[in-house]
């Protein structure tokens, strides 16, 4: 009996063994978020009179938002949406105007966002923003948000500063002018008394309809006025609204990266007679920063910045071609940043290792070079690790000739290593340039941010 039992209770172990529970978890989790908006990360400037928070989705979102007060705190829900685990949740905000911000899955398709503030109502706004790099956006801004706001850190003492116009128009000077004699003794002169004796009978009656026409015009135009706004009102104020959209749009995307004016020199690895590391299944390493490169260039255009390529095709970068020393063909990708005085230089290279299974994301800035090429390198480092899941195997100094010889904060920063086949297969695919270069471009906002 004893025998049968163990029997029956090995058995139902392997069945309970044999159950892919983990596959039954990521199944469940799938089905759960189908359709659902991801919020990928938050972003925080401050600058111009404003703190800007960017709340970032993989989809355009629907947003409902209150304000609470002891302490006081602007809440916004992002309906049918779900937090990433790699957003951060708790973010301290060195501002006038906010100090704080959290952000976490309020209900299973809700995702809040807790502003700690201190501003009135005519201080905040927060609206979705769909379009750009990012299809999905929430921001939030506090301070000086638009006409209706007084511009300062705190709305409310300021609400007493448009009373001080409001009566300057009030005082003596224009009430004294209509009320001189100047004007009431003109009418009154003998000239035009006499004038209209004979002569010209037409001339008085000009003379008069001329007082008369700004009389009826002041009249006709206050009745119009109030006619026209009160019929126009919806027009004005979705034409408002379309202005701010825009005026919001471009903000959203130059203030909040910073990128709006700054100029940055991508540098794809290799190219031309150069073809780099060869992975397991012949993709080379030149075809693979370029790919990454010419997507990383969109992306950076779309925030606002100018970007300038060593290279945009299957090229060497010196004039030489490939007669080019290997210093030559080096020295001519730094002109190109150095020619053009950018803020930044981005070198794009995969990494490769005689073992296979050597794997992750590097980042490097020259070993002699400034604290900010450190911080350009540990950013861009992160972003791709963000994006593209790999290990990373740290910030490290270096000695490269790009990074070495430029005159700007720079990075080399490797990928991944085209050698390990998992990673080539991920550097080679669509996807993974496509996050890789997006992680780029994360890590220089961070940079600028």
């Amino acid at each position: 009996m004893k025998k049968v039992l163990r029997v029956l209770m090995a058995l139902a172990l392997l069945l309970v063994c044999s159950v892919p529970l983990g596959a039954e978890a990521a199944s469940s989790f799938g089905e759960r978020v189908e359709g659902m908006a991801e919020v990928t990360g938050v972003r925080v400037s401050t600058h111009d009179g404003m703190t800007r928070i960017v709340v970032d989705a993989d989809k355009p979102v629907k947003i409902k938002t209150m304000a609470l007060t002891n302490p006081t705190r602007v809440v916004a829900d992002i309906q049918g949406a779900w937090l990433s685990g790699k957003v951060k949740r708790d973010i301290p905000v060195s501002s006038p105007f906010a100090s704080r911000v959290r952000i976490a899955q309020f209900s299973k398709n809700v995702v809040r966002v807790v502003v700690e503030t201190n501003v009135g109502k005519n201080n905040y706004r927060v609206f979705p923003l769909s379009g750009g790099p990012v299809p999905g956006r929430v921001v939030l801004d506090f301070g000086q948000v638009g006409p209706s706001s007084s511009g300062a850190t705190v709305a409310l003492p300021d609400v007493k500063k448009p009373t001080q116009p409001a009566t300057k128009p009030a005082e003596t000077k224009p009430a004294t002018k209509p009320a001189e004699a100047k004007p009431s003794t003109k009418p009154a002169e003998t000239k035009p008394a006499t004038k209209p004796a004979t002569k010209p009978t037409t001339q008085p009656q000009t003379s008069t309809t001329q007082p008369s026409k700004p009389t009826t015009q002041p009249q006709t135009k206050p009745v119009t006025k109030p006619q026209k706004t009160e019929a126009e009102k919806t027009a004005e104020e979705t034409a408002g609204t379309a202005e701010q959209e825009k005026t919001e749009t471009e903000r959203g995307i130059d203030e909040i990266t910073g990128l709006s004016g700054k100029v940055i020199v991508i540098d794809p690895g290799h190219g031309g007679n150069d073809s780099g590391a060869i992975g397991p299944t012949g993709v080379m390493e030149k075809t693979v920063t370029l790919n990454i490169a010419l997507r990383l260039q969109k992306l950076l255009e779309a925030e606002g910045a100018t970007v300038y390529m060593t290279r945009s095709t299957d090229t060497e970068v010196s004039p030489k071609g490939a007669n080019a020393s290997d210093i030559e063909e080096l020295q001519a990708r730094c002109d190109v940043a150095n020619n053009h005085n950018a803020d930044i230089f981005i070198s794009i290279h995969n990494d490769s290792f005689t073992n296979g299974a050597a794997k992750g994301t590097t980042g490097y800035y020259y070993s002699r070079g400034s604290a900010k090429s450190r911080d350009l390198a540990d950013k861009v480092r992160s972003g791709v690790i963000d994006q593209i899941g790999t290990q990373s195997r740290g910030t490290q100094s270096c000695n490269f000739y790009v990074v070495k010889h430029t005159d700007m904060p720079a990075t080399l920063v490797e990928v991944a290593f085209i050698s390990n086949p998992e990673e080539e297969k991920l550097l080679n695919s669509d996807d993974g340039a496509q996050k890789a270069a997006q992680g780029i471009a994360d890590g220089i906002a961070d940079y600028f941010g």
